[in-house]
């Protein structure tokens, strides 16, 4: 049976190569759909519940003023406050690659200290005071003012080196902006991502905003999570009647509403998602109905020779089957391999995950695309009189 269900599917190998190139092609796209869900999911998980954040309660492009920092630091159950601004710089020999750079302060390499690690610096010269919980091999980086920390995957994909001189050009805060990395950081978690670039909030206001130290956002480390509604409250009650009012909440809900920025795109992508699936079920059934007409014939035939109707029934399932499996397994597991782990979406979101189950999904998928697509023409084929069938012959 087997035998004879492959011959009958290389009888026409163009129409099966396109019909298996349309179901690969379908699946792969259905998987990097849903991998973008399971990147946004995974975006929230960059978060964590024992940080908070505050930032301008308008907006987060509106800036805070500096003096907000000691009052926040006064508040119970704060253990340290860093400060992180957004650049905007452009690598001018790579103006469209695009990825992030932030200002910040010492405290920010205590607090994040858990989720990278420093796997090349720069010697430092002399003995060098490096805050506490901070990993020592920042020392170079900290005593000199245009130094730079970048991410190894940021490092490889433009082809710097450590202790190289890079310049970037302003956009939000114009002009050359010399830099020198001194440091090369590796994220633990992969959802921390590695592209993007940190150097000193120090830089950044004296060359850049005059010196009037503004602040994007507060980074608090709590020393309870458990804690962390309470400190919320307490943090923004504070400036509740300030000209800019602040807003503080997990490092998590921070991440969450940065994804809701790009609207409600899941359920563009699982629609989508399902339009797709559902296309390839005509494709797949318009195929299998075209191969049965021309065969009815030897569907009487088989017949003749004492095949029976469930026989029949399960050979063209069986066809059907194998085109939608076959593309099903190429589609899912290329989308595994080609877009698991790209960073698609430069640095404000992850690298791409297609997780194992949106795989096994789209595998299940491709099997029930098979049999639905194969049932009608089965029944039709299985029901078939002999005399009938016979009278087709030429």
């Amino acid at each position: 049976m087997f035998k004879l269900v492959l011959v009958n599917l290389f009888r026409n190998r163009l129409r099966t190569f396109l019909t298996l190139a349309s179901v690969t092609v379908a699946l792969f796209l259905f998987c990097t759909l849903f991998g973008v869900l399971d990147t946004l999911q995974e975006a929230i998980k960059v978060g964590s519940e024992s940080r908070l954040v505050t930032r301008n309660k308008i907006s987060l492009v509106q800036w805070m003023p500096m003096a907000y920092r000691p009052r926040i630091e006064a508040v119970p159950g704060v253990k340290r406050v860093a400060v992180q601004n957004w650049f905007g710089g452009q690598d001018p020999a790579d103006t469209r690659g695009f990825f992030a750079q932030f200002g910040v302060d010492d405290p920010f390499w205590a607090i994040y200290a858990k989720d990278m690690d420093i796997i090349e610096a720069s010697p430092a010269q002399a003995a060098v005071a490096v805050p506490e919980g901070a990993d020592p091999k920042l020392a170079a980086y900290l005593v000199e003012q245009t130094a730079c920390v970048v991410g190894e995957a940021l490092m490889k994909k433009k082809g710097w080196k450590l202790g190289q001189n890079i310049t970037l050009s302003g956009t939000i805060f114009p002009g050359p902006w010399p830099y020198t990395i001194r440091a090369v950081y590796h994220a633990r978690n992969k959802s921390f991502g590695e592209e993007a670039m940190f150097f000193h909030y120090k830089y950044l206001n004296e060359k850049g905003m005059g010196g009037t130290s503004p602040a994007g956002t507060f980074i608090l480390e709590l020393s309870d999570p458990s804690q962390a509604s309470a400190i919320t409250r307490a943090v923004d009650s504070q400036f509740e009647n300030s000209a800019p009012a602040t807003l503080t909440e997990t490092e998590q809900a921070f991440q969450a509403g940065f994804v809701s920025m790009y609207g409600n795109i899941p359920f563009v992508l699982r629609v989508i998602g399902l339009a797709i699936v559902f296309s390839i079920l005509l494709i797949a059934a318009n195929t299998m109905m075209t191969s049965i007409r021309e065969r009815t014939s030897e569907f009487g035939v088989l017949k003749t020779l004492g095949f029976s109707d469930g026989a029949v029934f399960a050979l063209v399932v069986s066809e059907a089957a194998i085109i939608t499996l076959g593309g099903g397994l190429l589609g899912a597991f290329g989308a595994r391999a080609l877009v698991n782990g790209q960073a698609i979406f430069g640095t404000f979101l992850p690298p791409m995950s297609v997780y194992w189950s949106t795989v096994l999904t789209g595998v299940g998928i491709a099997l029930v695309i098979g049999a639905v697509s194969g049932l009608i023409p089965a029944m039709q084929a299985s029901r078939l009189r002999i005399v009938d069938a016979l009278r087709r012959v030429e």
